[in-house]
């Protein structure tokens, strides 16, 4: 299989680094490579630059701003943004909640929602997880019963990613609880986070951040227009969002600029009469992380050359897999070079340990939920064993 670029890719790769790297301003572009915060304001400002230009969601209908691109082409400009460091789009809009709206909802719906969704006028949170329906999602107790025009929501998620930041929430609720399957009693509903009666609670995390949120409904009345595709079909659109949100979930230009980070850090850490990059050890473990690197990026040419028919692929599976440890395997090289500097954590002058050492340790705990989140690692070895080699 040939999985060189053809001229017309390698022109569009061209174009699409350029506008990556002189569109978007470059301060936020460094604090994306070095692993700093983006506030709500620097992630809005991207992506409406991104949008402005029809680089938000390329994957939508034309009509909403989506651009009739091939596999490869949409390939390389998420290969490229990655590479640049330009904070992607946020998945809640345009790889989750979007792309089922542009799907299954009403045309009121779309025209309601999809163009300020792209804008990221509306920021999304996604209303999935529960305590006790993660992993098993079906087994979901947030109720919405219909109560003339509106529908009455109670429950619980939990784990509500940016939730301070969002305006909606889209969530699944059980709308027939006497459902002879679970999964065939689940709507598909959008949320208006300052309704009455929502409550949302930070929930700090391992690295001392608070990205995520537990939400809490008490009689929260949602307008029944606000319901996506049919009722008791949430089952069938929250598959659909699923297969979406592992799109580009390799994370390999990121994995490489993390990777490219840790060897320049390595260079300049003196150990001995030499450098920590010419270390035999630390360098066979650098070597063992670009070399699986460079068959994860092969693997990936591979699967967006050989279909462009946009049907879940199983073999997606090996790339959540594989991409996820080196995700995880680069926030352990850095961490490994700042060594007893990144003991401290936002020292700031107060101490001679330099900002990117300070942060590894908290990017290596934060880097945990990787093999979790789109499906846990655990999920995509089943699914490998299963649907692959048929086990």
């Amino acid at each position: 299989m040939n999985l060189a670029l053809t001229e017309e890719e390698a022109a569009f790769r061209d174009e699409m680094r350029t506008f990556f790297t002189t569109k978007v301003p470059a301060e936020i572009r460094e604090k994306s490579a070095t692993g700093q915060e983006l506030s709500k304001d620097e992630v809005v400002t991207t992506m409406r630059i991104l949008n402005e230009n029809g680089l938000a969601v390329p994957h939508w209908p034309a009509e909403f701003g989506g651009r009739d691109w091939t596999a490869v082409q949409r390939h390389i400009w998420l290969d490229e943004m990655q590479l640049a460091s330009v904070p992607e789009p946020l998945a809640f809009n345009a790889s989750m909640v979007g792309p089922v709206i542009a799907t299954f909802g009403s045309q009121e719906l779309k025209e309601k929602f999809l163009p300020k969704t792209a804008n990221l006028d509306i920021w999304w949170c996604q209303g999935f997880s529960e305590p006790e329906a993660g992993s098993d999602l079906a087994s979901l107790r947030t109720t919405a019963i219909r109560d003339g025009d509106d529908y009455i929501v109670n429950g619980q998620k939990t784990w509500t990613t940016l939730g301070q930041y969002a305006d909606w929430i889209f969530a699944l609720v059980r709308t027939n609880p006497d459902a002879p399957k679970k999964q065939a009693g689940i709507s598909f509903l959008l949320i208006d986070l300052n309704t009455p009666g929502i409550e949302m609670r930070p929930i700090k995390l391992i690295d001392g951040s608070v990205e995520v949120n537990e939400v809490f409904f008490d009689n929260v009345r949602v307008p029944a227009e606000n319901l996506v595709g049919e009722e008791n079909q949430g089952w069938s659109y929250a598959k659909f969002l699923l297969g979406n949100e592992r799109t580009g979930v390799a994370r390999a230009g990121h994995t490489k600029v993390h990777l490219g980070q840790a060897k320049k850090h390595a260079a300049q850490t003196k150990v001995g009469t030499g450098t920590l990059l010419e270390d035999p050890l630390f360098a066979a473990k650098m070597a063992e992380v670009e070399n699986e690197l460079l068959a994860l990026e092969l693997t990936q040419l591979r699967m967006v050359s050989s279909s462009d028919d946009g049907k879940p692929n199983p073999a997606s599976s090996i790339l959540k897999l594989r991409g996820s440890e080196l995700q995880q395997a680069t926030t352990e090289l850095l961490m490994d070079v700042a060594g007893p500097d990144s003991l401290p954590y936002e020292a700031g002058e107060d101490i001679e340990s330099e900002g990117w050492a300070q942060r590894s340790v908290p990017g290596y705990l934060n880097y945990r939920k990787v093999s979790i989140y789109g499906g846990s690692n655990e999920v995509q070895r089943t699914i490998i064993a299963s649907a692959i080699l048929g086990l």
